[in-house]
């Protein structure tokens, strides 16, 4: 089918929760580059909103995928599965963690850490504890409660009433959370960088105060690292760069390298909030799933590609710093911040609409993305290369000064 005929069925057929999508259908990919039905290559540096860590047909991920699926694909988990064990333990010997628990998407992992933070104060009697403390313009999902939990209220105003327990509070703001934080809060859920609200980075001396916080109020601490897990923002986890331990963390994303699944981490105390029979989950953590899982942060950590992220994201970050002094420099008042961490990179826009910059990067062979109310995106494979970045540099100033143009 040609592009056409594909957007008529999609109209016709499918519900209609992503609007008018970019028009393009992608038939194959090979690391950063993505060839369209059309014959055009693209760059991508969105990743599959950092769902493609490795970029696109990795080998070592196409393997796993290809072998699993020629023996295996699904068995359930009332029987043991070998390689759910190997990829519990990778991710147990990598983390703070003592647990796991699989499941299919983040909102999911999400769903389970709020379960488990409520079980744990529930099974000491202490059923009264149920609230959860998260951000405003933060995100964690889209089911109900991780609708509730989500700081960006556009998402939850179709669905009210919301389920009950769920406080917001401003963002690097201690007074507030100390504040919110009262007896019968149970867990304060955070993002190290906020990546929907607009790669908002939270400061090392918030995130250790919230530590303390919680450890003399007798609440648990779970980190949403869905986006910032495995070695996006430059470490393994995002906790890891403030030297903070969380209780629960939660992962997905990259974690199957393009493969759906997430994962829940837990210490072994905050572990015991779930006992036999308390969650469970009929797809997630099956044989083809964790064969993936296994090669995705296997290669993730074989590869160094942390350390790349790191180095590039740096370098990514110097790039777009020196773009916004060329363009102050030639009258073009356009580029407002450059934040992030890693390849977690937000560059905040002025006097200029986020997604028509996206939009023209698209027409210029590059994909972006865009979070909050004006901010360009970037979450680019952690392959990326000082000169995937280089080639890019110029195209973005041009698209800015199209679009910026006097």
């Amino acid at each position: 089918m040609n592009l056409e005929q594909i957007i008529e069925l999609d109209k016709k057929y499918y519900i209609n929760t992503f609007g008018d999508r970019v028009p393009v259908n992608f038939v194959s990919g090979l690391g950063l580059e993505l060839l369209g039905s059309d014959g055009k290559v693209y760059t991508d540096l969105f990743a599959g909103v950092a769902v493609s860590a490795l970029g696109h047909s990795h080998p070592a991920v196409v393997h796993a995928i290809s072998e699993q699926a020629g023996k295996l694909i699904h068995c359930s988990n009332y029987y043991y599965i070998e390689k759910q064990a190997l990829l519990a333990k990778l991710l147990v010997e990598n983390s703070c963690a003592d647990k796991v628990f699989f499941t299919n998407s983040g909102a999911e992992a999400n769903e389970a850490a709020i379960k488990l933070a409520r079980g744990y104060f529930s099974k000491q009697g202490k059923a009264s504890k149920f609230g959860v403390i998260s951000l405003n313009k933060s995100f964690h999902g889209r089911t109900l409660a991780t609708v509730a939990a989500t700081g960006t209220e556009k998402y939850q105003l179709p669905f009210a009433p919301m389920p009950a327990g769920f406080h917001k509070v401003d963002a690097n703001n201690f007074e507030q959370i100390e504040e919110a934080a009262g007896h019968s809060i149970c867990a304060i859920l955070l993002e190290t960088i906020m990546g929907e609200g607009g790669v908002i980075p939270l400061e090392t001396e918030y995130l250790q105060k919230v530590e303390k916080l919680c450890k003399e109020r007798d609440i648990l601490l779970i980190l949403d690292e869905v986006q910032t897990g495995l070695g996006r923002t430059g470490n393994l986890f995002g906790y890891q760069a403030h030297g903070i331990t969380p209780d629960i963390i939660t992962l997905a994303k990259a974690l199957g390298g393009g493969f759906p699944m997430g994962a829940m981490l837990a210490s072994d105390k905050a572990a015991s909030g779930f006992a036999p029979g308390d969650h469970g989950t009929t797809f997630a953590g099956g044989p083809l799933a964790c064969a993936a899982g296994l090669a995705s942060v296997g290669e993730i950590l074989n590869s160094n590609l942390t350390e790349n992220a790191k180095t590039v994201g740096e370098f990514t970050k110097n790039e777009l710093l020196n773009l916004k002094h060329e363009l102050e420099g030639e009258g073009f008042d356009l580029i407002k911040d450059v934040r992030g961490q890693g390849l977690m990179i937000g560059v905040e826009l002025q006097n200029i609409v986020s997604a028509d910059v996206k939009t023209k990067c698209f027409e210029n062979g590059y994909l972006v993305g865009i979070a909050g109310n004006n901010t360009l995106r970037l979450l680019p494979p952690l392959i990326v290369t000082k000169k995937d970045i280089k080639d890019f540099i110029p195209v973005l100033k041009l698209v800015l000064k199209e679009l910026g143009g006097k």
